[in-house]
C-alpha cells in the first residue's frame, strides 16, 4: 500500500483574504474553514501578484511570476503552452492527478498536467459564444444539470448577471448547486481513482464569485445579523474622482444605497459559508475512503473582492480587498503540517504554493519555478526570504487605470502607470487603507525605497516603465506580454 500523502488543493474565486472566522471577521461564519486553519499553517500576508482569474491561475499552476508567465492582465484566448505545472510535477512523479472545477485556461479542454478534469469555469463570455457551439461540450457541470433538470436547464436560469451584485437565492435543489456538484464530482474521483497511486486532487470552486446565488438558509442566516457596512478612505473621490457609474456588475466605482449593499454583501458572505459546509462534506467522505489521516490540504484563493470598499467592486485594483487571499495548509491526523501556526510577518504569494505542497509531499521542485516553498517558515526556521512583493494588473476597466503595488510586511505603495499618482499605505496600522501618506513629509524616505523597488522590477519591461531610473507614466499597456503573445 502507498504511502506517499495525498494532496487536495481547494482553490475558491474571488475570496477575500480577510473573510474567514479565524481571520477575525465580524460575521463571516466558516467553522470548518476556521478547524482547518487552527490545526494548520495559516499565511496572514498571502497575496495575488495579478487579481484577476487568468494571470492569477497562471501564477498558481505554474509557481512563476507573473514577468515570466507573461500574463499581467485578463485576456481570454491565449492559449497555454507551459510545460512545467503543478499537475504535471505530481503526475511525473507517481501521482493520480484530477481536477474539479474551474480552470479558466484556453482551450478550455487543456488538462494543464491533469490526468483527467470535470470541468465548470462558470460563466465565461468568451466560452459561452454560441459560434463556439453547444456550451456544455466545455462544461461537465452544465451536461450534469442537464441530465437531471431537463435539456434547457442553466446555472443562470434566475436571471442574475454572472457578474453581478444583485443577489437571488439559488432556484434549484441545493444539490444542484455548482458549489455541490464540486463536492459530488471530487467524491466521484475518490470511487474510481486507482488505489495503488497517491492522488493530487484539485477542487476549483467558481464562487463566492459572482452571480450572488447561495442556497435560501445560508442568504437568509446573514440577512438576519448586522454587517459591517464598507469603509472608504479619505482619498477615494480624489483618486477616482465623483461621478460614479451605475452599472450593476463590475465596471468601475458606484455609490450605491446602503441596503443594496448589504444584501450582496450577505449573499457573498453566504456563498462562503456553504462552500465551508462542502469542504466539511468532502472531508468526512475522504475519511470514509481511508485517506482523512494522510492528506495534505491547501485552502487558497486567486484574488479577492473589493465588496463596496472605497466604493470599488470586483477585483483589478491594488488595494488589499483585492489583493490579499486566504492561504493556510493542514494535515489532519498527521504532522505533515506544522500546528497552531500563525504567519504574521512573511509576505507570501500564489506562486509559492507550488513548491510549498511539492515539498510537503516529499517531491522534487523542478528548477523552473520562481516561487518558494513555505514548509520552512511553518517550522519556524530562519530562512531568506523575500522583502517585498510586486504586484499589477494592467487593465483600463471603465477609468480604472492600470496600477502596479509593491507590499511589506508594514507597508503597501501604488503606482499607477497611466497618470504616475501614487499611494502610500502603512498597513501595519491602517490596514484598511484609509489614510493615504503619499504626501506626508515624514514618509519621503519610505517612498524612495519602495519606488526604488518598483523600478527595480520593472527596468527591463518591454513597456518602457523606467528611464534614466525614473518610473514612466503614460506608456502603451497590454495584458499579455509579447514573448506569449507572439508565440501562437
Amino acid at each position: 500500500m502507498n504511502k506517499r500523502p495525498n494532496v487536495v488543493l481547494v482553490c475558491v474565486d474571488q475570496w477575500r483574504g480577510d473573510c474567514l472566522g479565524v481571520e477575525g471577521h465580524p460575521c463571516v461564519d466558516t467553522p470548518y474553514l476556521d478547524q482547518f486553519a487552527s490545526n494548520g499553517s495559516l499565511f496572514r500576508r498571502a497575496y495575488t501578484a495579478t487579481p484577476t482569474c487568468i494571470p492569477a491561475r497562471a501564477s498558481l499552476y505554474t509557481g512563476l511570476s507573473q514577468r515570466t508567465h507573461g500574463r499581467v492582465g485578463y485576456q481570454d484566448g491565449v492559449p497555454w503552452n507551459y510545460p512545467v505545472t503543478m499537475a504535471s510535477t505530481f503526475r511525473d512523479q507517481g501521482y493520480q492527478t484530477h481536477c474539479v472545477g474551474k480552470m479558466h485556461v484556453h482551450p478550455a479542454r487543456s488538462r494543464m498536467g491533469f490526468d483527467s478534469i470535470d470541468l465548470h469555469d462558470g460563466y465565461l463570455h468568451f466560452g459561452r459564444s454560441r459560434s463556439l457551439g453547444d456550451p456544455a461540450e466545455t462544461d461537465d457541470y452544465l451536461t450534469w444539470l442537464r441530465q437531471r433538470e431537463g435539456s434547457q436547464s442553466d446555472y443562470l436560469d434566475q436571471g442574475t448577471h454572472c457578474n453581478g451584485y444583485t443577489p437571488h437565492p439559488w432556484d434549484k435543489e441545493e444539490a444542484l448547486h455548482p458549489s455541490a456538484w464540486i463536492t459530488t464530482a471530487g467524491a466521484d474521483f475518490l470511487r474510481r481513482r486507482d488505489p495503488n497511486h497517491p492522488f493530487f486532487l484539485m477542487l476549483s470552486f467558481h464562487r463566492p464569485h459572482p452571480p450572488l446565488d447561495p442556497p435560501e438558509w445560508a442568504y437568509r442566516q446573514y440577512l438576519e445579523q448586522e454587517i459591517p457596512a464598507p469603509y472608504a478612505g479619505d482619498w477615494v473621490d480624489e483618486v477616482f474622482g465623483e461621478s460614479f457609474t451605475p452599472d450593476e456588475c463590475m465596471q468601475g466605482t458606484r455609490k450605491w444605497p446602503a441596503d443594496r449593499i448589504r444584501r450582496a454583501r450577505a449573499a457573498y458572505y453566504a456563498q462562503m459559508t456553504f462552500i465551508d459546509h462542502q469542504i466539511c462534506r468532502f472531508w468526512e467522505l475522504l475519511g470514509e475512503y481511508g485517506h482523512g489521516g494522510n492528506t495534505i490540504l491547501c485552502f487558497v484563493s486567486d484574488h479577492g473582492d473589493m465588496l463596496g470598499d472605497h466604493h470599488l467592486y470586483s477585483k483589478w485594483v491594488s488595494y488589499e480587498g483585492s489583493t490579499r487571499v486566504p492561504l493556510f495548509f493542514a494535515s489532519p491526523g498527521s504532522d505533515l503540517i506544522p500546528r497552531n501556526v500563525r504567519d504574521e510577518q512573511h509576505v507570501v504569494e500564489l506562486r509559492d504554493v507550488m513548491p510549498t505542497l511539492l515539498d510537503a509531499a516529499g517531491l522534487e521542485i523542478p528548477d523552473s519555478v520562481e516561487g518558494k516553498s513555505l514548509l520552512p517558515l511553518m517550522r519556524g526556521e530562519t530562512v531568506p526570504w523575500r522583502d517585498y512583493l510586486h504586484g499589477e494588473h494592467i487593465a483600463n476597466i471603465a477609468g480604472i487605470e492600470s496600477m502596479h503595488y509593491i507590499v511589506t510586511s508594514g507597508w503597501k505603495y501604488i503606482w499607477h502607470s497611466g497618470t504616475g499618482r501614487e499611494q502610500l499605505f502603512h498597513l501595519a496600522e491602517d490596514p484598511n487603507e484609509l489614510r493615504d501618506l503619499v504626501q506626508e513629509p515624514a514618509c519621503a524616505e519610505k517612498i524612495v525605497e519602495l519606488r526604488g523597488h518598483l523600478i527595480l522590477e520593472l527596468q527591463d519591461r518591454e513597456e518602457g516603465f523606467v528611464q534614466a531610473n525614473e518610473l514612466v507614466p503614460g506608456r502603451k499597456v497590454r495584458p499579455v506580454l509579447s514573448h506569449i503573445a507572439n508565440s501562437f
